[in-house]
């Protein structure tokens, strides 16, 4: 069972968040907070697997709560939610560690995807959300766009071609774990390729490498496909 905190400050949201939630029974929400200092302490006080973070709240917002739970408790993965308008609030949230972002006004689906995906140690953006963080890197980073789309591609290009494959399952949000089924490697092998594929492209987590892969225009892997019975 994956257990989840959510936090946000309008009752209404984290209602229609614990509803979506409660439609998998293998999520269950163990606490919710009104504010970032709330999640914080109820994070230390529960141990979930996931906290589910508004981005933007009163008093403590979700990256000064970011902030303290990746020293507080870095066992808890942290799926930001956000609306449109604040992309300065996502560069910040994935510089700090946040490993999911989702939109408000995305499908349910995604919530789900989001927070299993975060649960089992890998990265998750909502497609809304990495082509709003591309363009937005694009617009006010150095250089334009096509420049930074050239650089990420240039970064890309440098990794083994096993390495490439790994990083486009880690940009579609697939653990360790998947990866390795997908692959037909053990897990061990995919943690390795994972750091060096970090190091490699110059990004501290899977979400701002997952970002550099839409970047560089990496095609997501498409789903195995079942066999007839």
């Amino acid at each position: 069972m994956i257990r989840v905190l959510i936090a946000d400050d309008e009752p209404m949201v984290r209602a229609g968040v614990r509803a979506v939630l409660a439609t998998d029974p293998g999520l269950t929400v163990v606490a919710e907070a009104g504010d970032g200092a709330e999640a914080v302490e109820l994070v230390r006080r529960h141990r979930p697997d996931v906290a589910v973070l508004d981005i933007r709240m009163p008093r403590v917002g979700g990256i000064e709560a970011l902030a303290s739970l990746r020293g507080a408790a870095p066992e808890t993965g942290v799926v930001m939610l956000t609306t449109f308008g604040e992309d300065d609030y996502i560069l910040q949230a994935l510089a700090g560690g946040a490993a999911g972002f989702l939109v408000k006004s995305g499908a349910p689906e995604e919530l789900i995807a989001g927070v299993r995906a975060v649960a089992g140690g890998a990265a998750y953006l909502s497609p809304k959300v990495a082509a709003r963080v591309v363009a937005h890197l694009a617009a006010t980073g150095a250089g334009s766009a096509a420049g930074r789309r050239a650089a990420a591609r240039e970064r890309v290009a440098a990794l083994t071609a096993r390495e490439r494959d790994v990083l486009a399952h880690v940009a579609a949000g697939l653990s360790n774990g998947q990866i390795a089924r997908r692959l037909h490697v053990v897990e061990g092998t995919v943690k390795a390729h994972v750091s060096s594929i970090l190091a490699r492209l110059g990004v501290d987590n899977r979400a701002a490498a997952a970002v550099m892969a839409h970047e560089a225009g990496v095609t997501p892997p498409a789903a195995p496909v079942r066999s007839e019975p």
